[in-house]
């Protein structure tokens, strides 16, 4: 490993492909060797985890694929160490911790300041709003590379985005967008609120039919305005500077209705470079897994093991090379009625 205090460079030669990452901005390149093939995965451990460190959120969404609600509980400090000191050698370099509402955890302040200090994995998470005190808020600022803030309402969403710019920090907005929510979403492409501007990015995320309420109707696809939606985004890129972003979910829509470049399309990175864990320490290929499969007990020793051998994640890599070995590109395997 070679770089500076900001500045991760990691070579692998057995796999044929290095690693650049920014911790400061977030940059992150990965590049095969000369004459070699994009890898497929990484063997040597995920590049990114999503830790649900809470399943505790006080607001009871009727879409929550987690099902959180106040009777859910909290990882504890002693657990999520357990887990990152088995990540830092397998060269993890960020987590993103969800819940629930992550910063809700009693132990929030003080899991971000250990993922970055002790082991130097840039945290990052997403929050409802709630929670946000003034000691979640410097801590942010102190240790994470990244925040989200999701979208419920104009009021909701525009209180917490003046909170974190008050210390500083330009979160994201986390969209769910589904067939009636994508109204909305055209809405705010066509008129941005004037708090956009302290925005990083809007990333949507595709509704999955997963947890509590799940509702068929609510798929993207059902609603007669997708196209609409896809051109507002390019219209929008073209007139603000705050980004847009998609989850790897959205992939086929994004290939349908957007003139991108496959350069600038990532596909579905569970179990080839990420993972979920959650709060009780269960590991999965990906987070939206929960209610179809059983997840693998996190130990004090065999998260490498998970990773490279367990079953569930040999057969979620096979399953995502059938699809003509690129990823998700051509449909997600395990949710195929979310394709646009």
């Amino acid at each position: 490993m070679l770089g500076n205090d900001e500045i991760k460079t990691i070579i692998y030669p057995d796999e044929k492909y290095g690693v650049i990452f920014n911790q400061k901005n977030g940059f992150f390149l990965r590049k095969e060797f000369s004459n070699t093939s994009e890898p497929f995965m990484s063997v040597h451990g995920p590049e990114l985890i999503d830790i649900s460190i809470t399943n505790w959120c006080d607001k009871g969404c009727s879409f929550c694929y987690k099902e959180s609600n106040c009777y859910g509980n909290h990882m504890s400090i002693e657990t999520f160490d357990m887990i990152l000191n088995q990540a830092q050698k397998m060269d993890c370099l960020q987590i993103a911790l969800g819940g629930g509402n992550p910063n809700q955890n009693p132990d929030f302040c003080e899991m971000i300041k250990l993922s970055r200090i002790k082991y130097g994995i840039v945290p990052s998470y997403t929050t409802n709003g709630r929670g946000l005190t003034t000691e979640v808020l410097e801590a942010t600022k102190d240790y994470c590379g990244a925040v989200a803030v999701s979208y419920y309402s104009f009021s909701e969403v525009k209180n917490s985005i003046e909170k974190f710019n008050g210390f500083g920090i330009k979160p994201n907005i986390h969209f769910l967008l589904d067939s009636n929510s994508i109204r909305k979403a055209i809405e705010i492409l066509q008129n941005p609120p004037a708090f956009i501007e302290g925005v990083n990015a809007i990333v949507f995320l595709n509704y999955k039919p997963v947890g509590r309420g799940i509702k068929k109707k609510l798929l993207c696809k059902q609603s007669p305005h997708v196209s609409t939606f896809f051109s507002e985004v390019s219209k929008f890129q073209k007139k603000y500077k705050t980004g847009i972003g998609f989850d790897s979910c959205s992939v086929s829509g994004i290939k349908k209705y957007l003139n991108v470049s496959d350069i600038f399309v990532e596909p579905c990175e569970s179990a080839r470079f990420s993972m979920y864990i959650d709060e009780n320490a269960k590991a999965y290929p990906c987070s939206f897994m929960i209610d179809k499969i059983s997840g693998i007990e996190v130990t004090n020793d065999n998260l490498e093991q998970i990773w490279i051998d367990s079953r569930t994640f040999v057969n979620m890599r096979k399953l995502l090379q059938k699809e003509k070995g690129d990823g998700c590109i051509n449909g997600c395997p395990i949710f195929p009625e979310i394709d646009f």
